[in-house]
């Protein structure tokens, strides 16, 4: 079967991680993070003391290293799980440091970064075969992709959602704060000036608001083979 690439958009705490890591072992394709990718150039910022003491980044001089960074993914044989490697190396684990994490926005909002990175995502996806999610994957990285989808779910489901999330994990947590949180940060997607947050024209509206989690799946599985019929 000809194999297509998929692209899932949305907004945040939709699940669309976890939806596109499901269905990607599912079908047997790989997994493209493309929130990892960001992650991996944020780390090669730290480890090349880009950032001063204030958190500020040395914007020219990364800009200027921006063709030396290489980023790509390879299958984790035990888990199933795609491994996130920069110039050759394995960071799966370094990327997801409090560090990084707590850098990373700075560095995604450089337009020069976002458009080299979707250069390195595009290439990816030159053998089709893959899955990967974001928030503008259907709109810039991939319009041509054969399967777009855009999930949604209300915002006070999606707080719930994460409050629920975080108390299970011990957590103290407050569903106010959290539904403000992510109410302004559909804000400031569907508003930033490089890619907003929307849906593209030919993708798939998924509003998970109300649907489990077997459920959700029967509906991609079903959409992916739509899909890839409709390719034959």
């Amino acid at each position: 079967m000809k194999k297509i690439i998929i692209a899932i958009d949305g907004f945040s705490s939709c699940g669309k991680s976890t939806m596109a890591k499901d269905l990607a072992r599912e079908i047997g394709y790989i997994y493209i993070d493309s929130g990892a990718m960001y992650r991996a150039v944020t780390l090669y910022c730290i480890e090349q003391g880009l950032f001063d003491e204030a958190g500020n980044i040395d914007e020219e001089t990364l800009k200027a290293h921006m063709n030396d960074i290489h980023i790509s993914f390879q299958l984790n044989p035990e888990t199933q799980r795609p491994v996130t490697y920069l110039n050759g190396v394995n960071v799966e684990d370094r990327i997801r440091s409090l560090e990084v994490s707590s850098h990373v926005s700075p560095v995604a909002a450089l337009g020069f970064v976002r458009e080299a990175l979707v250069k390195q995502q595009q290439q990816m996806g030159k053998e089709k075969g893959i899955v990967m999610d974001g928030r503008d994957i259907g709109t810039a990285v991939f319009p041509e992709a054969e399967l777009k989808i855009f999930v949604t779910a209300s915002a006070e489901i999606r707080a719930q959602r994460r409050y629920d999330e975080l108390k299970a994990k011990g957590q103290e947590a407050s569903f106010e704060d959290i539904l403000r949180n992510v109410e302004e940060r559909d804000r400031i997607d569907q508003s930033r000036a490089v890619s907003p947050l929307r849906k593209a024209d030919d993708a798939i509206l998924l509003d998970n608001s109300h649907l489990t989690i077997a459920e959700q799946k029967e509906w991609l599985k079903t959409q992916f083979e739509k899909a890839t019929h409709a390719t034959c």
